[in-house]
Formats: structure tokens, sequence, C-alpha cells
């Protein structure tokens, strides 16, 4: 494990950082890695964990670095959202209410994560971390085992966690036993309680290079170079996004970006509103939540074409981006990408689709008044 980081993409100074924090022997008892999603948090938190327990004799060292890699418990307690049980308390544990179907999903998901660091975990209706999740972390901290020098509480997502699983947590962060690890990870630190991210030692980790998505795409999602080329471009930094964008039908999803911000800025707003209202009322609303993400990029890359940095762009997105420049060479792009990323942000707090749609509008269609 001296080679450590090097399988992780795109990361050289987390992984500095994380060395010089196992050279100097002083393992801090809790971590937080933060950063967008899709960036490797989850590799590097098992590698790093693999990495504190290379002194293991050699008789046990093999066997238990596949078992963390693996996730097994007791090496990993791994926590992240889960959805709630039919007649479900607090009393109950994580999973007891649950029913078979979830359970195997459950179990599925962790074996697609353990085999492909990069996979996005996701289980159906499943939107927060339980406290009674937090709470299971007491048992496995209690289990007395001596196979490895560190064991490790992984906790994804972390800011799904509400304030009464944040305190519950707090209890554990206070005074955790020798030999155990925490390390959240999330893209939204400031969610979580100041006296939980104080408690930890912060790591941030950096958004990708699309050169560096797109060699993650061909090696662990087997996608063709073309493909993994077009999205990497768009996908914010984030292995995630860019599998999103592609499951979805990404060509689709980009000629549609380009309709409606062309109707917004040729003032037709009633087609403009349609158009996206046709998106946020049909079956999928992650493909609504895609538009609007691909509507902020756009703003991020007519700053890059202003600077003559369009990369692989197809041609006639660049053309969008050329004639907005043209137009509108002096505006500040600050302040739209800003409400543009809070109206984004507004679709994971039950504000009406139609509402967020119509205000998405006027606000593209005012930069033609400026």
């Amino acid at each position: 494990m001296n080679n450590f980081g090097e399988e992780i993409y795109g990361q050289t100074k987390a992984i500095e950082n994380l060395r010089r924090i196992y050279e100097s022997r002083k393992i801090p008892h809790a971590l937080l890695f933060y950063g967008n999603e899709g960036v490797g948090k989850h590799f590097t938190a098992v590698e790093f964990l693999k990495l504190l327990n290379i002194d293991v004799s050699r008789n046990k060292n093999a066997e238990s670095l596949i078992k963390i890699s693996k996730l097994y418990e007791p090496y990993v307690k791994y926590v992240f959202p889960l959805p709630r049980g039919k007649g479900e308390t607090n009393e109950h544990t994580a999973t007891e209410k649950l029913p078979p179907e979830i359970i195997e999903q459950i179990s599925s998901e962790i074996l697609k994560k353990s085999k492909n660091p990069y996979y996005n975990f996701t289980i159906e209706k499943a939107n927060n971390i339980k406290i009674s999740s937090i709470r299971d972390i007491r048992k496995f901290v209690s289990y007395n085992f001596d196979d490895v020098n560190y064991r490790a509480i992984l906790i994804s997502d972390a800011h799904k966690m509400n304030t009464e699983a944040q305190n519950a947590l707090l209890k554990n962060l206070e005074e955790p036993p020798p030999g155990i690890i925490f390390i959240l990870m999330t893209p939204y630190k400031d969610q979580l309680l100041p006296t939980i991210v104080s408690r930890c030692w912060q790591i941030n980790f950096s958004p990708l290079i699309p050169e560096t998505i797109e060699n993650i795409l061909l090696k662990y999602f087997e996608m063709n170079k073309f493909e993994a080329k077009k999205v990497s471009n768009f996908s914010n930094g984030s292995v995630t996004e860019a599998v999103r964008l592609l499951e979805k039908d990404f060509d689709e999803l980009l000629n549609k970006t380009i309709t409606i911000l062309r109707y917004s800025f040729g003032k037709r707003y009633n087609t403009a509103i349609t158009a996206l209202n046709e998106i946020s009322s049909g079956k999928s609303p992650e493909s609504f939540n895609q538009i609007l993400f691909l509507i902020s990029n756009w703003f991020n890359d007519v700053n890059k074409n202003r600077y003559g940095k369009d990369e692989n762009y197809p041609a006639e997105y660049i053309e969008t981006l050329s004639k907005f420049n043209e137009k509108f060479s002096d505006l500040d792009l600050t302040d739209i990408i800003r409400k543009l990323n809070f109206l984004e942000s507004s679709t994971d707090k039950n504000v009406n689709l139609n509402l967020i749609s119509l205000n998405i509008i006027l606000e593209l269609a005012s930069i033609a008044k400026r």
C-alpha cells in the first residue's frame, strides 16, 4: 500500500494531505471529505482505511484488505440514506421494517459499489440517513475486534442526516474508542452542524477535469470513447453527473436546453415556458433537474468562450455561446449563475416545478432587456 492513491483519479492534493496524516502517525478520529459528488471521496476513504492497516501481520493482511474493499462488517460500517419501512419508528433498527425486495436491493447496491467505487449508490425512496442507522454505530464500535489496526464508519451523503441524527452522531464523535475512525462524505458540508465539522479533519476534493472523467468512464463504466468524451465536458467535474447525462439521452437533453435558451433570449416567453413545463410534468423529474443543470452550465461555458476555451463542444453549442457573447460581451454573469443555482436547488425543497420554470424563463428573458 505504499502506492496509496495511485488508482485514485484527479485528487492529488487530497491524497497528499492524507499521506501526511498517515506518515505523522497522528490519525484523527474523524475526517470530513467534502466536494462534488462523483469525484472519488468514497474510493479514497476505502483506500485510506486499507493504508492504515498495512502493518497488520502478513497472515491476516491480504484477507483483511479484501474485506475492507468489499465493505464487510466488522471492518467497515457503511452508513447511507435508507427508505422508511411500513410502521417503522425510531425504536426499530434501520432495516427491521424494510421489505425483502428493498433488503435485496441494498445488498445489490453495496456489491456494485464495492466493485466500482465511482458507482452512484441509489436506493428507492431513500431520502434521509435514519437516526436508527446512527444508533447502530454504538454496537459497531463496542465490538471487540483486533484483526486490524483501524476500523471505519463511512457515512455517505452525511448532509442527509437531520438535526436529531447529527446530534446522535456527535455523541459518538466525542469519545470514540481507539482504532475507530469516522469518515463523513458530502458535497454540502454547510448542511452539517458546526459542532460536527469542528470535530473533523477536513479534506477537500476537487472537481475532475474532463480528461479524467473520460478515463474513469472508459475504465469503470465500459463506455465507448466517443460517448465518454462527449459528456465529460458537460459533467461539472462529476463522474456521477456524466453517467446521469448518458442514461437520460444526453443529445436530446442538450438540444432541449439550447431550444429553451433561444426561445427565452428571443422573448418567446410562452413557447419557452411550455417547453420547460413539458419536461417538469413528465415522468422523470430528474430530467428537469438535468435541464436546469445544463442551463447553469451553459452560462459557465459562456465565460470560457470569452477566453477562447471551447474544449470539445458540438458546433451548434459553441455557436450559441459565441452569439451570446457577441451581443452581451460586457454582461456580468455572476449574479445570473447564482440565481440559477438557487432555483436549481429549489427542486429539492418541494417547490412547484411549474413555478420554478416560470422564474427561470423570466430570469433568462430579462437578459435580453439589459
